[in-house]
């Protein structure tokens, strides 16, 4: 049975980026809400490729945030979001031709209960990509408990790790690329661009909040600079002679 993600939920229940947030940014930017382009958020995937995109978050706020966004930008015809967990997915097997994740996998407390499940819902030959914060060798016990508790970051895998748990899966051909010296980089420049809404972040949230946020992105920051945290990315196929 998959572990419960409630401490997930309750993150990003906190968390200061938040659909209020694109809003309040576009509104500076002169934006009318009213008449969005999927260019004033984002140059998505199904703008430029026509695909049709099924998005999954466990948290149903994020889930009705992302929906009403999709929809704001004419883009509810193509983009599909629902609320579900990564551990146990609400599709058909064989449903999707590819599957990608950016830093969500953190999150999950079963990585290679998710990993098989991204396999299910791929068609033979599929391709899944993902990006992940990765676990490097000193990190301590005490850094990987305060992860935790203070962001729902759990077991953290290495790139090796990693790729055991894709062959475990039922993936091939499966790649990794090590990216931690460059996320090292855009980590201190999100720090620095959350720094520079303080006002905006108290107004809406309180001083608290912000303290709050500021502080667990401050020791994140730390980590990723002292070498004891990464990034990598990965990809991989659906093994074409299973199904």
């Amino acid at each position: 049975m998959s572990r419960p993600l409630t401490p997930v939920v309750d993150f990003y229940r906190r968390h200061p980026i938040s659909e209020g947030q694109i809003a309040d940014a576009l509104r500076r930017q002169g934006k009318d809400l009213a008449r969005l382009r999927p260019e004033d958020l984002y140059e998505f995937m199904a703008r430029r490729w026509g695909a049709r995109v099924t998005g999954v978050d466990l948290s149903p706020d994020r889930a009705a945030g992302a929906r009403r966004l999709s929809a704001a930008v004419g883009l509810g015809g193509l983009v599909r979001m629902v609320r579900g967990d990564a551990q146990r997915l609400p599709f058909r097997d064989g449903a999707f031709t590819a599957v990608v994740s950016q830093e969500g996998l953190l999150h999950v407390p079963d990585k290679a209960l998710t990993l098989a499940e991204c396999r299910r819902v791929l068609l033979p030959g599929g391709r899944l990509a993902f990006s992940d914060w990765i676990a490097k060798s000193r990190l301590g016990d005490g850094e990987r408990r305060r992860l935790a508790e203070w962001m729902a970051a759990v077991t953290l895998q290495s790139i090796d790790s990693y790729k055991a748990m894709l062959a475990g899966a039922g993936f091939v051909s499966a790649g990794a690329e090590d990216l931690s010296r460059e996320w090292s980089g855009i980590l201190r420049r999100r720090l620095e661009m959350f720094r520079g809404l303080r006002a905006d972040t108290v107004a809406r949230l309180g001083q608290a909040r912000y303290d709050e946020y500021d502080q667990l992105y401050a020791f994140f920051v730390k980590l990723v600079e002292d070498g004891k945290l990464g990034g990598a990315r990965f990809s991989a196929t659906a093994d074409p002679g299973t199904s």
